[in-house]
C-alpha cells in the first residue's frame, strides 16, 4: 500500500551510502563502538519522558525544526523513526535501509540539537515494512550485537521496538527481536525499553498474542507494551479506549499479570488527524485517550508523527493522506502538548523485573545497618529528586547522579551512587 510509507517507513533515498563493513563487524564483535557522533549523552531524562516521545522522521517527510516544537510545546524527548536492515540484506543497522550509521550526518544533528536544548532520544527500530534486523541477523545474539552498535553510537537511554509487517507474522525474527530487546536490556542497565505492535478492537491480534506469549516464555519484560489502534476499523477515541481495556486484559492473560500491573505495562500509539484508511482523530480523541491513560496509570502515550503535527492546505489536503500535515483543522505542534502533558502528569511504573539486573536491588528497610543509623530522610519512590539528594535506604545511604523519581537506590538503572553503610 502506497500510503503505508508516509506511516512506518521511511522512504528510500535516491542514492544508498556505501556500508562500512569492516569497521562494522568488528564493533559488533567487540560490542563497542565509535564515539559518539551525537556528542557525549545527557543523564537520562525521567521515564516518562522517554514514555511520551512522539514518532519523528528527521531525514523524511519534510522535518519540522525540532527547535521550534520543543519550545512551542515542552516536549523534551522523541523517537526517531526507523533503524532497518541494509536495502541488499546484512546484519548492518541503516536508517531506512539505507544509510549506515556509521556514516550518516543528518541524525547525530538533530540528536545534538534536541540534547542541547536540555532534551533526549529514543531510536524506533522497525515499522510498518522494509527488512528488520531480527530478518536478517540470524539469532538473538547477531541481532543484539547491531543493535548494541546504535545504543552505543548515539549513547541511548531508551529504544523501541516497533514491531509491524512484513517481520509480525515471522515467528523466528519475532523471537530474535524479543531476545535481542532482553539482551539489550540486561547489558544497558536503566535501559528504557518499549514493544510497539499493531491494535485491533480485541486489542491485538493472534501474531500480537503470540508476541506477548513469546515475551512471557523466555521472562522478558519491556518498560511497555503498545499497541496502535488505528488502520483498522476504529472511529474515534472510544473505539481506541475500548481496545485498550481488551488489551489490558490480553496483558493480563498472556503475561500473567494482575490488574495494576498489566495497566503499569501498557501504553498506546496513536495516529494523529487523518490514518491510512481514512479514520480521522482530532484533537478532542488525544484529549480523551490522554485522561483514559493518565487516570488508568497507562506507561505510555505517544503518536505517529511529529512531522504531520501541522495543518495541510487546504486543511483537509484535498481529501489525501500526507506524511507531513495531518488533514484537519489544527494549529501547529497541538497534537505534541498531549504527549508533554502525558509527561508531566503521568506516575513513572516500577521498572521491569523479569530480566537479571547488572546490579541486584537491596529489597528491605531504609534507616539502620552497617555503621549506624542513618540520618537522611528514607528514600520514596513518589519522591521527585535532583542531581545531588541524598537518601537512606536498605541501611545505607545513596546520593542520586541526576534527576530521578521511583528509580530503587541500587537497582538497575544506576542513578544512585552507594555511600556506604550508615
Amino acid at each position: 500500500m502506497a500510503t503505508a510509507s508516509l506511516k512506518r517507513r521511511l522512504v528510500v533515498p535516491t542514492a544508498a551510502l556505501a556500508i562500512a563493513a569492516g569497521t562494522t563487524m568488528a564493533l559488533a564483535a567487540t560490542g563497542n563502538a565509535a564515539p559518539s557522533p551525537a556528542g557525549a549523552a545527557p543523564a537520562a531524562l525521567s521515564s516518562t519522558w522517554y514514555a511520551s516521545a512522539p514518532y519523528l522522521m528527521p531525514e523524511d517527510n519534510s522535518p519540522p525544526d525540532i527547535s521550534t516544537v520543543m519550545d512551542a510545546t515542552g516536549q523534551k524527548a522523541f523517537q526517531l523513526a526507523f533503524i532497518l536492515a541494509p536495502n541488499g540484506g546484512g546484519c548492518t543497522p541503516t536508517w531506512g535501509g539505507t544509510s549506515p550509521i556509521s556514516s550518516d550526518t543528518t541524525i547525530p544533528s538533530v540528536i545534538s540539537t534536541i540534547r542541547n536544548k536540555g532534551g533526549d532520544v529514543s531510536v524506533s527500530v522497525g515499522g510498518y515494512g522494509g527488512t528488520k534486523l531480527g530478518q536478517t541477523c540470524g539469532s538473538v545474539a547477531a541481532t543484539a550485537a547491531a543493535y548494541q552498535q546504535v545504543i552505543s553510537t548515539y549513547q541511548l537511554h531508551a529504544i523501541d521496538f516497533d514491531l509491524e509487517e512484513p517481520e509480525y507474522e515471522n515467528t523466528a525474527a519475532i523471537a530474535n527481536e524479543l531476545g535481542a530487546a532482553q539482551t539489550l536490556q540486561q547489558n544497558n542497565p536503566g535501559l528504557y525499553v518499549s514493544v510497539t505492535m499493531p491494535g485491533t478492537s480485541a486489542g491485538t491480534g493472534w501474531f500480537g498474542t503470540q508476541l506477548l506469549d513469546q515475551a512471557h516464555s523466555i521472562g522478558f519484560t519491556p518498560n511497555n507494551f503498545s499497541i496502535m489502534p488505528f488502520d483498522g476499523g476504529f472511529s474515534g477515541a472510544a473505539s481506541q479506549v475500548s481496545a485498550l481495556e481488551a488489551f489490558h486484559g490480553l496483558l493480563e492473560t498472556h503475561m500473567g499479570w494482575d490488574s495494576t500491573t498489566a495497566y503499569q505495562h501498557e501504553g498506546v500509539s496513536m495516529m494523529n488527524g487523518r490514518t491510512d484508511s481514512a479514520e480521522f482523530f482530532y484533537q478532542a480523541d488525544f484529549q480523551t485517550v490522554l485522561n483514559y491513560a493518565t487516570s488508568h496509570g497507562l506507561a505510555r502515550y505517544t503518536y505517529w508523527s511529529v512531522n504531520r503535527d501541522r495543518q495541510c492546505s487546504p486543511p483537509d489536503n484535498n481529501g489525501t493522506l500526507s506524511g507531513s500535515c495531518s488533514s484537519v483543522p489544527q494549529n501547529d505542534w497541538d497534537f505534541t502538548k498531549y504527549t508533554a502533558q502525558f509527561a508531566g502528569a503521568a506516575v513513572p511504573p516500577p521498572p521491569p523485573t523479569s530480566s537479571t539486573p547488572t546490579t541486584t536491588p537491596p529489597t528491605t528497610s531504609t534507616s539502620s545497618g552497617g555503621g549506624g543509623t542513618c540520618t537522611a530522610a528514607a528514600w520514596s519512590s513518589s519522591t521527585a529528586y535532583n542531581g545531588g539528594a541524598v537518601v537512606s535506604y536498605s541501611g545505607h545511604q545513596w546520593t542520586a547522579k541526576w534527576w530521578t523519581q521511583a528509580d530503587i537506590p541500587g537497582g538497575p538503572a544506576g542513578v544512585w551512587t552507594d555511600d556506604g553503610p550508615c
